[in-house]
């Protein structure tokens, strides 16, 4: 039976552990060539070393995501080791939760670097490689999938950093998505709900992801997750682009962004006390949004 990703030739950023180690393995029994990035070397060896027990085919990378020349080298990396890059999958992340009223510099900093700056970097790099073959006119069929979340879409309590980097990760997909496909390159984001280091962090959040002990369907394990990405990644997925998929369980969804609905229009310009009634107007008739997590 063929697998979805064959020959596929991808990065994976955060890969040592939780939702990025998934993916590997994942990908890599689909047929992928995996380079495994992570700071932490050891874990990302581990998952390298799983990945080749099974007969696949993976490295390790310890490339710094947020340091823009240093994630040069994932990409040189994929290219000297597999002769080609097909997807960059971008996935590390890390929480600096507090309330906004106690939020410090630092805390917002580390977030913005690791999530946002993080999905610059190595993405930049390929697609100078990758406009480079276009324009060498070879064929193209290349693949960027950023993981956004909830709290980007609709905003969480006590994560006001996370959602803000994640929100513009959603913008962000969506711009690529729009400039990029003139060169080959899709990009679709990703908004998983998984057990991970990160999700299962607060006790009752643990007890509720567990793996269930009468080996019925693990709802919560990232490799449902990971099956998403693997089809995007693959071949199979080159006329979806500009997408954000809510992955969860056996669950699959499209997030629907934000639209411009009916305006109240004067014609001329409002008066500001005016616009008491015309507000009312617009939310008497709105769709309302999706409740802010934790509120």
């Amino acid at each position: 039976m063929s697998r979805t990703c064959e020959g596929r030739i991808v990065i994976i950023t955060g890969a040592g552990g939780g939702l990025g180690a998934a993916h590997a393995r994942v990908l890599a029994s689909e047929g992928a060539k995996v380079v495994v990035n992570d700071i932490n070397e050891p874990a990302a060896q581990a998952v390298v070393d799983e990945i080749t027990a099974a007969g696949g085919e993976a490295v390790v990378n310890t490339s710094d995501i947020t340091n823009y020349d240093d994630s040069l080298n994932a990409v040189k990396q994929a290219i000297d080791t597999f002769g080609d890059l097909h997807a960059v999958v971008n996935n590390a992340g890390i929480n600096r939760d507090r309330m906004f009223a106690s939020m410090t510099e630092s805390d917002w900093d580390a977030i913005m670097a690791v999530h946002l700056k993080g999905h610059f970097c190595i993405s930049s790099h390929a697609v100078h490689y990758w406009r480079g073959l276009s324009k060498e006119g070879r064929a193209v069929d290349a693949r960027i999938i950023n993981t956004s979340s909830g709290a980007g879409l609709q905003g969480s309590v006590g994560q006001s950093n996370y959602a803000a980097a994640k929100a513009g990760i959603a913008a962000l997909t969506l711009t690529q998505a729009a400039e990029l496909g003139r060169y080959g390159i899709t990009v679709n984001g990703l908004v998983p709900v998984a057990r991970t280091g990160m999700t299962t962090a607060v006790e009752a959040m643990a007890q509720r992801m567990a793996k269930p002990e009468d080996g019925s369907f693990d709802y919560f394990a990232p490799e449902n997750v990971s099956s998403l990405v693997a089809w995007l990644v693959s071949p199979l997925s080159a006329h979806v682009t500009g997408r954000l998929f809510e992955a969860e369980g056996g669950k699959v969804a499209i997030a629907d962004g934000w639209r411009s609905t009916e305006p109240v229009d004067k014609g001329e310009r409002w008066d500001p006390a005016e616009l008491t009634d015309a507000v009312a107007q617009l939310l008497a008739r709105e769709v309302p949004a999706q409740k802010v997590f934790g509120s």
